[in-house]
C-alpha cells in the first residue's frame, strides 16, 4: 500500500524510532509519565505502529517505575539504558487557569547523556522513521548522538519544542536543516522564522518561508485551540479544532504528533491525517496527563458523534 509518508508497506510492519527524553511529570497532586518523544510513542504504538523509544533514566526507583510503565504500553525499549551514575529526569509542571504548562527541566539528568551504541545506531538504521525533538540537544553527549543517528537514518521527524533556555535557535536552525519533516507550533514558528531573518506576518509566509530556507517538504504548525496547519510539497491543509472543556495541555501536541504520523506513514489522505491528528490532541486536553488510553473507536465517535 502507499502512504503519503511510506510506500508498500502494511503499517503493522513499519517502525518508527523517537530519540528523546523519558521523565516524570510531577504536578501538585502526583506524577506522571511524560517527555515528548516518549509521549509520541506511546501514541503510535497504541494506535498500531511499532514505536522504538531511545533514551536513559538512572538506576533509581523512577527509573524502574517509567520502565515498568513502558513495558505496559507495549512499547519496545530496547535502547532505552539504565545509568548507574545519572538521575531518572524529573519536570516541575505549573498550570495557568487554562491549562496551559509551563517546565521547570531539572538539568544533567541520565538521558542527557545518551552514548551512541551499536545497537541504537542499528535500530535506527532499519527504522522507516526517526523522531527527535530540540530538548534532547542541549547537552553534548546526546547531542552527538543525535548527529550521528539523524544523519544515518532514512526519514527524520524534528519535534520542535523550545523550552526555555534549554536551546539556542542557531542549533534549531541547523536541525531543521537536516530534518525531512518540521513540527512546531504558532508561537515557535513566529521567533524562528524571525531569527533566519523572516520579512513576514502572517502564520502561512513564515511557513513557507522556513520550508524554502532549510528545503524542507513536510511541515506542521499547530495552533492550540483553533488546529494545525499541515504542508505537503506546498500544498496546505487545515483543521480548525474541536472545542473541549481543557484539563491540561500536556502531552496533547505529542500525541497530534503520533497520531498524525500514524495516518501519513498508513494512508494517503493528508485531510483526514490533520483532522485526526487534532481530534486526538484536543482529547489529549481534556483529559489529565499525557498519555490517556484512546482507541480508535472512541477518536471515530469523538469525531463524528452522529
Amino acid at each position: 500500500m502507499s502512504s503519503v509518508l511510506i510506500n508498500h508497506k502494511a503499517k503493522v510492519d513499519i517502525n518508527i524510532s523517537c530519540f528523546g527524553e523519558v521523565l516524570w511529570d510531577c504536578f501538585p497532586d502526583g506524577k506522571r509519565v511524560g517527555g515528548a518523544p516518549l509521549n509520541v510513542c506511546v501514541r503510535l504504538n497504541a494506535l498500531g505502529i511499532k514505536g522504538s523509544m531511545i533514551s536513559a533514566v538512572g538506576d533509581d526507583q523512577l527509573g524502574h517505575e517509567l520502565l515498568a510503565f513502558i513495558d505496559e504500553r507495549g512499547v519496545n525499549r530496547d535502547c532505552i539504558a539504565i545509568n548507574p551514575s545519572k538521575s531518572t529526569s524529573t519536570v516541575q509542571v505549573s498550570l495557568d487557569k487554562n491549562g496551559s504548562a509551563s517546565y521547570d527541566i531539572v538539568a544533567d539528568t541520565a538521558w542527557d547523556n545518551v552514548a551512541l551504541t551499536d545497537t541504537i545506531l542499528s535500530q535506527v538504521k532499519q527504522a522507516d522513521v526517526l523522531v527527535f525533538g530540540s530538548l534532547i540537544g542541549r547537552s553534548p553527549v546526546s547531542l552527538a548522538t543525535l548527529t550521528e543517528l539523524v544523519n544515518n537514518a532514512s526519514f527524520t521527524v524534528f519535534d520542535v519544542n523550545l523550552r526555555a533556555p534549554h536551546y539556542d535557535i542557531d542549533s534549531i536552525v541547523k536541525l531543521m536543516n537536516k530534518a525531512d519533516f518540521i513540527k512546531l507550533n504558532d508561537d515557535e514558528l513566529y521567533e524562528i522564522a524571525k531569527a533566519m531573518g523572516s520579512p513576514f506576518y502572517s502564520l502561512e509566509q513564515n511557513l513557507d518561508y522556513i520550508a524554502a530556507q532549510t528545503q524542507t517538504q513536510y511541515l506542521c504548525v499547530t495552533k492550540g485551540s483553533h488546529g494545525a496547519l499541515l504542508s505537503v510539497n506546498g500544498q496546505k491543509f487545515y483543521n480548525s479544532g474541536y472545542l473541549v472543556n481543557v484539563v491540561d495541555t500536556v502531552g496533547a501536541g505529542d500525541s497530534f504528533l503520533g497520531s498524525l504520523l500514524y495516518q501519513l506513514c498508513s494512508d494517503n489522505n493528508p485531510q483526514y491525517a490533520i483532522d485526526f491528528a487534532c481530534a486526538v490532541g484536543a482529547m489529549v486536553a481534556q483529559s489529565a496527563g499525557a498519555t490517556p488510553v484512546l482507541t480508535l473507536a472512541q477518536i471515530n465517535a469523538f469525531m463524528q458523534p452522529v
